[in-house]
């Protein structure tokens, strides 16, 4: 595979900021974008950001620092506590991270006056991402794998190979810090890279490039699909809802129709799975006059030729408070697991809390709580600054003791009740019934 570092994703007169670790890739990225720097004519800045998982981190923040004032980057670094903020959001340790990562790189930018932000996926990255999306069931957009640009962030690595990155390092002598994380063998993305991969390459050694070049191909394809899906007729925005005519759409070629139906979900805030996406369209093949399906925060009903997709109301949850018992048990449209553990570990997903009587409820006028380190809000005011959908925020599960709120799915625990590490907690996890992550 010919290396092929995308500068044309940079533009004359922009100013990048690269977002840097100290591995191997982005010590590869922050070089190339160095070379091109002054040829080009763009600026270069870097961001580092210290997760406060591992007690290399330190190491890791040391080396970018030394690196970047020996070579004059302009350096930015940001300290946060992943694991806490995990067990305050009630989210997996890797989705939390990745949010609180980019989040500071957005910010970094806009203060910085920064027009793109870079990083280091390259072509074994995206190879990863497609075979990670195939397993686990996708259409034509998660095989498509990781786009080069998409708003201000750019990938100029994607068609290059980590053998290269390595080749390049070694040749200019360029030092990098290993995070032992990607050996772990507990998540999967390392288990494509480390087992799946060589395995292909055995079969191909061109496995790698052949994988990032159809992904390439079908993410073409997939942009025209989507363009073509925008300008179809037969659903439109009605009020805060959508409102479609049955027969136009199922007249159009369905991956045209399919696709309008996902676009008017994500315009509702909902991300539309293939499960979703089947459920709307039985309900236009063969569901009756009157007939409705269920979607996270919405509903959608069939009324002749007519088919209308709004935010839902309060029928999909119970109206009373429900105590919860130690077990598996169905509230509403929501399966909710609660179990006693001898000591809370925050890097686990779940709602941590210390041991106690605890009910369910849906949200009152009134409720608030008190996250670490955080003053006390009200529930309103603090999905409001979460982006929540207003049409979610009465879906999403309260758990209270008495008359507080104790811990809200979603938003995290009251300080008041969030377990301690190692002390004995109650751990809750709340799903939704039937739901697809895929």
């Amino acid at each position: 595979m010919r290396e092929g570092f995308a500068y044309h994703l940079i533009p004359p007169g922009a100013r990048v900021l690269c977002a840097l670790s100290g591995g191997a890739d982005s010590m590869y990225l922050l070089c190339r974008l160095l070379e091109g720097a002054d040829r080009d004519g763009y600026q270069v800045g870097a961001a580092h950001y210290h997760h406060g998982i591992r007690a290399a981190s330190q190491q890791e923040e040391a080396f970018v620092r030394a690196w970047c004032q020996a070579h004059g980057v302009p350096l930015l670094v940001e300290h946060g506590d992943v694991p806490g903020e995990a067990a305050r959001r009630g989210q997996g340790l890797e989705e939390t991270a990745r949010e609180m990562r980019y989040s500071f790189f957005s910010r970094v930018a806009e203060q910085e006056g920064y027009t793109l932000i870079a990083t280091g996926h390259h072509a074994g990255d995206n190879a990863e991402t497609v075979l990670m999306h195939l397993i686990r069931g996708s259409g034509l957009r998660g095989l498509s794998g990781i786009p080069p640009r998409r708003g201000n962030l750019v990938r100029p690595m994607l068609e290059v190979t980590r053998q290269q990155v390595e080749a390049y390092l070694t040749a200019h002598r360029i030092p990098h810090v290993e995070d032992e994380s990607n050996a772990d063998p507990a998540y999967t993305r390392n288990r494509v890279r480390h087992e799946v991969l060589p395995l292909l390459e055995q079969l191909n050694p061109q496995a790698v490039a052949h994988i990032a070049g159809a992904a390439a191909s079908l993410r073409e394809d997939a942009g025209w699909l989507e363009t073509q899906a925008q300008a179809l007729e037969g659903l439109v925005r009605c009020g805060d809802g959508l409102e479609g005519c049955i027969s136009a759409l199922l007249s159009a070629p369905r991956p045209l129709a399919g696709r309008k139906l996902a676009q008017g979900l994500r315009a509702m805030g909902v991300q539309p799975s293939r499960v979703y996406l089947e459920q709307l369209w039985h309900l236009m093949e063969q569901g009756r006059s009157g007939a409705r399906v269920h979607l996270p925060g919405l509903v959608a009903w069939r009324s002749w030729d007519t088919l209308t997709i709004a935010p839902a109301g309060g029928d999909e949850m119970p109206q009373e408070t429900v105590a919860l018992q130690e077990g598996s048990q169905r509230w509403g449209d929501w399966r909710v697991q609660m179990e006693q553990v001898p000591g809370a570990l925050e890097q686990r997903e779940g709602l941590w809390l210390r041991p106690g009587a605890y009910q369910i409820r849906r949200r009152c006028p009134g409720d608030a709580i008190e996250l670490p380190k955080r003053p006390r809000k009200t529930l309103k005011k603090l999905m409001i600054e979460k982006k929540i959908p207003a049409h979610v925020r009465d879906c999403l599960p309260v758990v209270v003791q008495g008359e507080r709120v104790a811990a809200v799915w979603g938003l995290g625990v009251d300080q008041t009740y969030l377990a301690q590490p190692g002390q004995p907690a109650c751990r809750i996890t709340i799903t939704k019934e039937n739901e697809d992550h895929a």
